[in-house]
């Protein structure tokens, strides 16, 4: 499963989460209310016209997200309730295309009682560029912003 990374970061929600296994995401970093990944753009992800489909993008950040709006290590307590989205907004910047790597990046933005609001930016770039640590890693291919709600796993 995608669960660990080479980066070290691991996050429970993903031990069962064929879809994130399959897109081959990987988590470079999850802390409270944050989560950064990245995953390879491949062949069979591409749309009619030779670019990322809407939906891989889609996916993509919505992992972000979930990885962001639930704590890694949850204590007792939190481990009864999950996190998940009660609505999405994605807005589509630039396209990408197969080979690059992509990364989102998903922080959050408020929280009160049962819900929070989340911001993900979505990066495209080539494999071989290299950002410094503190720079945007590619050039910004979508905006996803979520409203979450958290809820008795039961």
């Amino acid at each position: 499963m995608v669960e660990t990374t080479l980066s070290g970061a691991s996050h429970h929600i993903l031990t069962n989460d064929y879809a994130s296994e399959w897109m081959g995401i990987e988590v470079l970093k999850v802390d409270d209310g944050h989560a950064t990944i990245r995953m390879h753009l491949r062949q069979e992800m591409l749309n009619g016209f030779g670019m990322a489909h809407g939906g891989m993008i889609f996916a993509f950040g919505d992992t972000a997200f979930a990885l962001a709006c639930n704590p890694a290590n949850p204590t007792p307590k939190q481990a009864a309730n999950i996190t998940v989205a009660s609505g999405v907004d994605i807005n589509f910047i630039k396209p990408a295309f197969k080979g690059q790597v992509i990364t989102a990046v998903a922080n959050r933005r408020a929280s009160t009682g049962r819900s929070g609001l989340y911001d993900i930016q979505i990066y495209a770039a080539t494999p071989d560029d290299k950002a410094a640590p503190d720079t945007e890693p590619g050039e910004l291919i979508a905006e996803f912003r979520g409203r979450s709600r958290t809820i008795s796993k039961k």
